[in-house]
């Protein structure tokens, strides 16, 4: 397993994210995507339907997701994981202190429920008390859930002796890796040409 002191050697094409809820795994995502030049997927826009029931669909759409020769998603849900971390090349863990993960998800919980921000097939967030007294509520499931990437990623790993690992314990090393990762990928194309 490899931490952020260790230096980007190569470009990964196909990325994984884990992490407890409200960690940042999409926001990382989706950044990473950006400085890789890569598609980004966001796995939770292919599992949540309509009133938050699982898509039908979602393992066909995994299948085919992974498929892809780049891609960039989170590692996330039981059934996804495996075929997810198959195919891929890199999984970085998010392991921030899980004081940090619950104030990000409390305020991201707060934020959502003020707003009715649409999330994914027209689902909003039910709100504070839902997130902290419902069994399945986002903030409830977060602390639930909190050690269980000590037992999984070690495990995925084991099992995929092709996949890089990469395990950030801080904000200052998401940024340190992320810089040299960026300094990896080069400079971007210009606008222009």
């Amino acid at each position: 397993m490899l931490s952020a002191r260790d230096p980007v050697t190569a470009l990964p094409a196909r990325v994984l994210v884990a992490g407890v809820s409200g960690v940042g795994k999409s926001t990382l995502a989706a950044r990473l995507a950006r400085e890789l030049r890569l598609p980004y997927t966001e796995i939770d826009a292919l599992y949540h339907g309509p009133r938050w029931t699982p898509r039908d669909q979602f393992p066909a759409d995994v299948a085919s997701l992974v498929s892809g020769e780049a891609w960039v998603t989170e590692w996330q849900y039981h059934a996804a994981r495996p075929v997810l971390a198959a195919r891929a090349q890199l999984l970085v863990w998010l392991d921030l202190p899980f004081r940090v993960t619950l104030w990000r998800v409390v305020a991201r919980t707060v934020r959502r429920s003020r707003s009715k921000q649409p999330l994914w097939n027209g689902n909003v967030e039910p709100g504070l008390w839902h997130a902290v007294s419902d069994p399945e509520g986002i903030i409830r499931w977060s602390v639930a859930t909190r050690g269980k990437y000590r037992l999984l990623i070690p495990e995925v790993e084991a099992a995929n002796p092709g996949l890089v690992v990469v395990r950030l314990r801080s904000r200052a090393e998401v940024e340190r890796w992320v810089r040299s990762l960026s300094r990896a990928a080069g400079p971007r194309p210009s606008a222009g040409g």
